[in-house]
């Protein structure tokens, strides 16, 4: 655990609450060509985006500029030219291109006119559109399409113009296994996430009154407040020519699961203070493989964002930021706005580099150093009203990789099937659902499983019926991928949020009592034995009582310690390593599991009994 986590939400030593990072420095990622010097433009526009792009992560050279060797694993290939392939050659690199589709996870990025030593020597024209045309051949025989992202000159001592081009190579979706991001949305109440969402997935515009929003709304009171109260999902597709897919052109979710490579699935947190819980279980359960923090232009850092920041780093889940409602604000007023965002990313504690988006190049470049360094964060200034800048956030979600590799989903694959249960319905003529992220295995319909713990502590066997993901029908389930599963006729009142849906074999362990070293992010006084708090650990939400501090007789802000709690309510089903996240009115703190007690069913039935 980083020390410096300790800083979260510690107002009472100088610093901004939530301006800290679990997030460990890292600056060892291979840096990618358009961050070395290339010629100038006479354009001022281009002069601007190309000193953002030039403004980290360079390295000095006294010759050509150069990339870090290529790496032989990952989905990052460099060809110095593509032309005129021989048949050997062309079958040769077909398969190369499959195995960098495979790492990607059906995504790969091709540097054209690079040497395999990382060395910028750039094509002439003509052999830059051989090399493009012979991509694009490949790339149909693998199934899959390309987009030139960008392409510009290098300096490599000569008179005739040479170029390097940045391709994205992305599989045609098949059997609906496309690529599947989760973003959490975070930011204060009122600062526009849902009508941001509305503008994004609807393709329409706001009107400047919250007209694009009412669609994300669940319950009628969040129509009425225009405030978010509980957790929705909404879907943003990308087809495998990197063009947007959502509900302008599509009717139904079916339709653009079925035309798009990649789906962005964004996670509508609540912003008000009282919903708090809600956003936490958002954070912790749902998995989100990015947060996006949406600040008001016009307010600024202010309310809950500062906690929703101090949250999403304390979790280690990569941020990055859209100022909104530029639209109301002048120029000053937005860019005063991104100073002070910058100056809590740059504080010691957080150490981040901010990086603020002002043209396509840009957001290619952000996408990409986002996903390789933990410190990058994007900033976006956008309009739901007028659409400012929304193009530059759209091609910032075509290209922004995922963090895992092929071979750590493989992984999980090969282990027992381990469902989270995160929400439960009853579904007309379809019966019990339950919705939820797999968390290792594959499901397929019609498998067996136990699903528990329930009161007593016991596991109750059940039958998988229709899988759907992102409101579609799916046959097979993979590791990493959220979706609902009915189970028919199981009865509704045996299940909880929490729950877990387990292979029979796994023999799975449950607990009334576990510790966990943690950090104290803020505490008014003293945190000891017998306090008692709300603990979110993954879908896991419950009341724990503080059974003992090892080491200290109390803890105060900023201190670390190992410390046994009990669950008051039920049984969890645990496991050591995973993060753990309390909370007590302005009480919080974080940690990681360390060692369960594990119990046997019946010791657990009389516990409950003893406790009641």
């Amino acid at each position: 655990m980083d020390a410096r986590v300790s800083d979260l939400f510690d107002s009472g030593n100088g610093r901004n609450p939530g301006s800290s990072s679990a997030v460990p420095s890292n600056s060892s990622r291979p840096t990618k060509w358009h961050s070395v010097p290339l010629k100038k433009s006479s354009s001022k526009k281009n002069k601007r985006s190309s000193k953002s792009l030039l403004s980290f992560n360079l390295k000095p050279s006294n010759n050509a500029p150069y990339l870090p060797p290529e790496n032989e694993e990952g989905n990052v290939e460099y060809k110095l030219k593509l032309v005129n392939p021989t048949h050997y050659r062309f079958e040769h690199l077909a398969t190369q291109m499959k195995w960098r589709l495979q790492e990607g996870r059906g995504e790969a990025v091709y540097q054209i006119g690079v040497e395999d030593n990382g060395m910028l020597v750039g094509l002439s024209e003509d052999e830059m559109r051989a090399s493009l045309k012979t991509l694009r051949r490949l790339a149909e025989k693998v199934g899959a399409d390309i987009t030139v992202l960008q392409e510009q000159e290098v300096d490599y001592d000569t008179d005739v113009p040479r170029k390097i081009a940045e391709v994205l190579v992305r599989k045609v979706p098949d059997d609906q296994q496309f690529l599947d991001l989760r973003v959490a949305v975070l930011g204060n109440v009122d600062s526009g996430k849902s009508t941001l969402l509305g503008v994004l997935t609807q393709g329409e515009l706001d009107n400047g009154r919250g007209r694009a929003r009412l669609n994300l709304f669940r319950h009628l009171h969040e129509i009425q407040t225009g405030r978010t109260s509980s957790i929705s999902f909404e879907i943003l597709g990308f087809n495998s020519r990197g063009e947007v897919v959502n509900y302008s052109e599509s009717r139904t979710a079916e339709e653009i699961c079925e035309s798009a490579s990649k789906m962005i699935t964004f996670i509508d947190l609540a912003g008000h203070h009282k919903y708090l819980k809600t956003t936490i279980f958002g954070l912790t359960s749902y998995c989100p493989d990015f947060a996006m923090l949406v600040v008001s232009a016009s307010t600024g850092i202010a309310g809950t964002t500062r906690e929703h920041l101090g949250l999403a780093m304390a979790l280690k889940v990569p941020i990055f930021i859209v100022v909104s409602k530029v639209d109301l604000c002048t120029r000053a007023t937005v860019e005063r706005t991104v100073r002070q965002l910058e100056r809590v990313l740059k504080q010691p504690g957080c150490n981040k580099v901010p990086m603020v988006v002002e043209s396509t190049n840009d957001a290619v470049t952000a996408a990409q150093q986002f996903a390789q360094s933990p410190n990058i964060t994007p900033i976006f200034t956008v309009s739901s009203v007028s659409g400012e800048s929304l193009d530059f956030l759209k091609v910032f979600f075509n290209i922004i990789p995922p963090l895992s590799n092929s071979k750590a989903q493989e992984e999980l694959m090969q282990q027992l099937t381990e469902f989270q249960v995160d929400e439960i319905y009853t579904v007309p003529e379809v019966g019990t659902v339950v919705g939820g992220t797999l968390y290792s295995g594959i499901c397929r319909e019609g498998d067996h499983l136990v699903v528990g713990p329930t009161d007593s502590g016991q596991f109750k066997e059940l039958s998988v019926g229709s899988i759907q993901r992102n409101r579609s029908a799916c046959r097979v389930l993979r590791a990493g991928q959220a979706a609902t599963l009915a189970l028919g006729n199981f009865d509704r009142s045996l299940l909880r949020k929490g729950m877990v849906m387990v292979s029979p074999e796994m023999d799975p362990t449950i607990c009334w009592k576990f510790e966990a070293e943690i950090v104290l992010l803020f505490h008014t006084k003293t945190f000891h034995k017998g306090f008692q708090v709300t603990v979110h650990i993954r879908n896991v939400r419950q009341t724990a009582t503080v059974e003992a501090v090892y080491g200290k007789e109390e803890l105060r802000t900023g201190e670390k310690a190992v410390v046994l709690f009990k669950f008051i309510k039920q049984p969890e089903y645990l496991k050591v390593g995973a993060k753990v996240l309390f909370r007590e009115g302005v009480t919080k703190g974080i940690g990681h599991v360390t060692k369960l007690q594990p119990i046997c069913p019946h010791q657990a039935s009389q516990s409950e009994n003893e406790g009641a």
